[in-house]
């Protein structure tokens, strides 16, 4: 196992300025991602604000309580009540068997660039994983994507939510959900690691009560080695500790949204996109409605001076919204502008894992975190990873293929340019001639039949339509046979295209790291942690 790193473009022009450190678009952040000297500004600011540490160390350390843990991981809590120590921290929502890749290589970053600080800044770092719980959108996280018969396939874990339950509150069916899961994995192809790999799955299942536990055991069971403390959003315990950052985001609710428009136009006017969709009635706060159980968006009406929701049913003062925030914080949720916020309150962050589409977004917030008084920590792209199999290593070299063009085009471009040049060109010309001469003699047939009876025009008309089909439908039949002599070569294509560009998106986007642990055994993640990785905006390509 080894890596590779290749310059590619981000998937939005924003975060590729951001990994080329643009001048135009550093305006928008506090720090540079890559820059020791910033790092070491960054801890001097955190040397000067007060967290929480005790009561969120006692929080973390019940809700981690029934998952999988080591002795990294009580190393961890020891260090975050170290008034010296920091954390790395990102996160993500809680897919089914994790989600898509990327949601890996996210906890993958978090911990290998704590490990990197620790060393540069010689304090305690710890990494640490938040998980988005509180998010209400099941249709992101039900699902996973499967190699079936040379193509990608949605597979949709069967249990339906109805309401905008917060995915904390989703109650797995254990027979359900182990059932779906092992017709998953055995659908990935057998494998030596099949069975293990089921019986893995099992046991997480078993100790799971809702998807958020599922998550969390499967990720703590591959990550427990290495220090990682999670974090639940959606915790309604976690909550108690927020009550006092709770009520002064109420107190700021207008300021906070004055300030992100106010960025939002600052941004736009360098000509690039919004991604927060927001207005000068946000509130940039959930509320919980238990008659309803589910999670609604509030907005404040300025004409009644009231904290409402879309639907209708939630109508509050200020004031009530506040007692709501001090005696239970438990019905309240952030959005994704003040979730960000809420993070850095609590939490010395050194650095924040960010995705493509986060980077953009905290580009948003700037103003936000000025009108608290604080900055906004270093951001930093998370690796963007693909795995390289030996075998589709070996099909770009027969192809000669560029390894950069396929992870950023795919390679239907030079597999049409191959089939083109192997048609036979002369039999290609001859039914061209042939439609074009029956089209011809149609025109004259069609001019005949005006004269003789105008009223066998459209049957005329269907009959030519059913004749050029006929030379169609021939035509295609010696296509196939030619793909067909080629077919060793086309699947291939197929095969390079389906494991680095799925349906084409990247990898990262696609599968799902059960489909590797099914191919190269529970070790996996162990050997991808022994990797070095800079934190450098390069593509890593692991080669297995």
């Amino acid at each position: 196992m080894e890596i590779l790193n290749l310059s590619l473009p981000a998937v939005n022009r924003f975060a590729s300025n951001y990994l080329e450190q643009a001048a135009d678009i550093q305006t928008f952040f506090h720090y540079r991602y890559n820059q020791i000297s910033d790092d070491q500004d960054r801890l001097t600011e955190l040397k000067n604000r007060r967290f929480p540490r005790e009561k969120l160390t006692e929080h973390i350390r019940g809700f981690m309580k029934g998952y999988p843990s080591s002795k990294a991981v009580e190393k961890s809590f020891e260090k975050l009540l170290n008034p010296e120590s920091v954390v790395v921290i990102g996160g993500q929502q809680a897919g089914i068997l994790t989600g898509p890749l990327y949601s890996i290589h996210k906890v993958i970053s978090i911990i290998k660039l704590a490990e990197q600080k620790e060393r540069q800044l010689g304090v305690p770092v710890i990494p640490v994983f938040w998980i988005a719980g509180e998010d209400h959108d099941f249709q992101e996280v039900n699902h996973v994507f499967v190699p079936v018969d040379k193509r990608v396939d949605k597979w949709i874990y069967p249990e339906k939510v109805f309401q905008k339950k917060m995915v904390s509150d989703i109650h797995l069916d254990k027979d359900i959900c182990l059932a779906w899961v092992q017709n998953v994995i055995e659908n990935f192809g057998e494998t030596n690691h099949t069975n293990k790999l089921i019986a893995f799955a099992e046991e997480q299942i078993s100790k799971s009560v809702t998807f958020v536990d599922f998550f969390a055991n499967i990720v703590m069971e591959m990550f427990k080695d290495y220090g990682l403390l999670i974090i639940d959003s959606g915790d309604r315990l976690f909550r108690q500790i927020q009550k006092e950052f709770l009520t002064e985001q109420i107190i700021h609710h207008n300021s906070i949204t004055y300030s992100l428009l106010k960025q939002q136009n600052e941004i736009s006017q360098k000509g690039y996109p919004i991604t927060i969709e927001a207005n000068e009635r946000a509130a940039n706060l959930f509320y919980y409605d238990e008659r309803l159980n589910e999670r609604i968006l509030l907005e404040y009406n300025l004409e009644t001076d009231r904290f409402v929701g879309k639907s209708g049913s939630i109508s509050l003062t200020k004031d009530e919204l506040m007692e709501i925030a001090g005696t239970e914080p438990e019905k309240l949720s952030n959005n994704v502008v003040t979730r960000p916020l809420m993070q850095e309150l609590l939490f010395p962050t050194i650095a924040f894992i960010a995705g493509p589409g986060e980077i953009s977004y905290w580009a948003e917030l700037k103003l936000v975190f000025e009108l608290f008084n604080m900055k906004m920590p270093p951001i930093v792209p998370r690796l963007n990873i693909t795995f390289l199999d030996r075998s589709i290593e070996t099909d770009l070299d027969e192809l000669n293929l560029s390894l950069s063009t396929v992870l950023t085009k795919g390679s239907s471009k030079e597999k049409e340019q191959f089939l083109d040049s192997v048609k036979d060109k002369e039999a290609e010309d001859l039914f061209l001639a042939a439609k074009e001469q029956l089209t011809s003699q149609y025109r004259l047939i069609e001019a005949k039949t005006v004269k003789l009876d105008k009223g066998l025009l459209p049957l005329l008309k269907k009959n030519e339509i059913k004749l050029i089909k006929e030379l169609e439908f021939m035509q295609k039949k010696l296509e196939d046979s030619v793909k067909l002599k080629y077919d060793v070569i086309l699947n291939k294509f197929n095969r390079v295209d389906l494991s680095l560009r799925p349906d084409g998106f990247p990898q990262e986007r696609t599968w799902n790291i059960f489909y590797y642990l099914n191919q190269y055994g529970l070790d996996l993640i162990r050997n991808i942690m022994e990797l070095s990785f800079e934190f450098d905006g390069r593509h890593k390509i692991i080669k297995m």
